[in-house]
């Protein structure tokens, strides 16, 4: 029998039926009730507010924190049909107060406020004079003090629940561990809320680690395979952005810095380019980062390693967000380790403080040489358990070697302690396969007792050996040493040959596949027979997104796109059975799009 909340859902989203826990949760929110919603990105976190928005009387609210992911939400409301507005600092005095009276009159479906603002006073006054239907928290991680997004305002949002406590209040999160997911509901004063959580798997999103050797040439031979598609390449400093931003164009691709060093005005034109143009490539720090709701971007890059399995899970969560394939590509060597742990010990939060961060680091790196299925990994980080391996990450699909490298650590490790636990790695294998090098002599590193007993490992593996050492912290890093190792208390054991130590046995050095078409690639798979039409339907749907100033992706997904190159509808009646295609959307567009399919044939 069909429910209110599926006719609607029907009607203005072109939906034919709910997914996951997504009816669970509009039900349980439309009859008053709060809830605290975990979902991965792209399972639809969105309608789980705006259904029950819509449903009830009055307006939703919902608490945002990012001006640009306000605005694109509100465009694909309109395009909808749903009275929704934003109230932010990009609009001027005459255009908020407008969006104020419309509140007031009652004449909102929607209204995406950002944190900052909510809690002043005059808009505080505008919430006791209007009728609320509900209050969303958007990205309500913000509120845990040691995640990745900190923002102070969230933890006082506690203020909804005093002053409205008859009013439903949902927080909704793609990215919290069990921790994160307590101090949510902690500090909104959610205890009674019922908990929706959703599994945290991303199935589309392909997971790949690579160990760092030449991390230009890696991330090219990467890209090769994703020309024309949208992505993101993150980067750990501003001038490594910049550096990677024009190697990239200088091979031809449409590549764009984005880091906090810009100017303010540069930043918004790059990130305005990324959302509303096909193919670019946005090489950035992690200051792009929440709000990025482009649903076609194809892959993800870190060429270093992030702080920690969250942020690393929100930064590649930005990649297939419509469901279709796409990949999480990292690369990242020993190197990084050093830098983070430098970081983590020369910054100034509190020794607890430190000792999460040390911890996240440590995680990360687990994940990263484990030889076990990634997602299983992954996903384990965040209280869920995956049953089988998944087939879709680079272990499943090529297994790793295994090899017993104790010996190999054992001499490592003495090497280590016999050079006097202040060196770096660089050195380390300088004595350890006999190398002639003036530094080597001048401090009289030839004269140990490991000078060249470790030939029979090249540079590469020696490399692996040690990365994987300070993973399984067997070595540490001395931040007062500018990245020298020294032994930890576990590396006795291997020393005296009381333990054992695995490793996973580094792959050849080889370049990746190549794309070898030369042709550019849709982001979506679509039949040969239906690629004429679907990139017809595409110039369409660019067409209607630049006479509106919006992304594409707010008139159109490319999945719908796609789907109407497969099923050719010839009427507006056909046309309005295919998904994606509500009645505000069927009305506007319809016509121009059954046009195209028949002149396609």
């Amino acid at each position: 029998m069909s429910s209110p909340a599926h006719e609607l859902l029907k009607r203005v989203f072109g939906y034919d039926a709910f997914r996951g826990n997504q009816q669970a949760i509009v039900e349980h929110v439309t009859a008053g009730n709060d809830a605290l919603v975990l979902m991965p990105t792209g399972g639809g976190k969105s309608l789980c507010y705006q259904v029950p928005a819509l449903l009830r009387e009055g307006c939703g609210i919902v608490v945002s924190p990012l001006i640009a992911l306000m605005q694109d939400q509100v465009e694909a409301l309109r395009q909808l049909g749903v009275r929704a507005e934003f109230l932010n600092s990009t609009l001027d005095a005459e255009s908020a107060g407008r969006v104020e009276r419309e509140l007031l009159a009652g004449t909102l479906d929607l209204l995406y406020v950002a944190p900052e603002r909510l809690l002043t006073g005059r808009f505080l006054s505008l919430l006791e004079r209007s009728r609320i239907a509900l209050f969303a928290i958007d990205e309500a991680h913000c509120v845990s003090q040691w995640g990745h997004d900190f923002r102070p305002e969230y933890r006082q949002l506690t203020v909804l629940h005093e002053r409205w406590p008859q009013i439903p209040r949902i927080a909704l999160t793609a990215t919290a561990d069990p921790p994160t997911q307590r101090e949510i509901a902690e500090r909104l004063d959610l205890a009674q809320a019922e908990h929706f959580i959703s599994s945290f798997d991303r199935p589309n999103i392909r997971y790949t680690v690579v160990q760092k050797d030449n991390a230009r040439r890696q991330l090219l031979d990467f890209l090769r395979g994703h020309r024309g598609e949208a992505g993101i390449v993150y980067c750990m400093s501003r001038r490594k952005v910049e550096e990677t931003a024009d190697v990239l164009r200088a091979e031809g691709l449409d590549a764009l810095p984005y880091h906090a060093g810009l100017p303010a005005e540069v930043r918004a034109a790059n990130q305005r380019r990324f959302l509303r143009e096909d193919g670019i490539v946005m090489c950035a720090t992690i200051a792009f980062g929440m709000g990025i709701d482009k649903p076609d971007v194809r892959f993800v890059a870190h060429t270093d390693l992030p702080k920690s399995m969250e942020g690393y899970y929100q930064e590649t969560g930005r990649a297939g967000r419509d469901g279709e394939p796409a990949e999480a590509w990292l690369c990242y060597g020993l190197g990084d380790v050093v830098l983070l742990k430098q970081m983590i010990e020369q910054g100034e939060a509190s020794a607890e403080r430190k000792h999460l961060e040390r911890a996240k680091l440590d995680h990360l790196l687990g994940y990263c040489e484990s030889m076990q299925c990634r997602r299983q990994v992954l996903l384990a980080g965040f209280g869920e358990t995956y049953p089988q391996p998944c087939g879709n990450c680079d272990n499943c699909l090529t297994p790793p070697a295994a090899w017993d490298a104790t010996v190999a650590a054992q001499k490592a490790l003495s090497c280590v302690y016999r050079s006097g636990q202040r060196f770096g790695v660089g050195h380390l294998i300088d004595i350890l396969r006999g190398s002639d090098g003036e530094r080597v002599r001048q401090l009289g590193h030839d004269k140990l007792s490991t000078f060249g007993i470790g030939k029979d490992l090249d540079a590469r593996n020696w490399r692996g050996v040690f990365r994987q050492l300070v993973a399984a912290s067997l070595l540490e890093v001395d931040p007062e040493a500018h990245g020298g190792l020294r032994l930890t208390d576990a590396s006795r054991d291997v020393l005296k040959g009381r333990r054992q130590v695995m490793m996973r046995r580094e792959p050849p050095a080889t370049r990746g596949e190549r794309d070898r078409s030369g042709t550019p690639r849709t982001g979506v798979a679509v039949q040969p027979e239906d690629l004429a039409l679907f990139n017809a339907l595409r110039g369409l749907r660019a067409e209607l997104a630049r006479e509106q100033n919006v992304p594409a992706f707010v008139i159109f997904h490319d999945s719908t796109l796609r789907n109407i190159a497969e099923q050719r509808p010839t009427n507006l009646d056909a046309l309005g059975r295919v998904g994606g295609i509500g009645g505000s959307k069927l009305a506007r567009y319809g016509q121009r799009l059954v046009e195209i399919v028949r002149e396609q044939g």
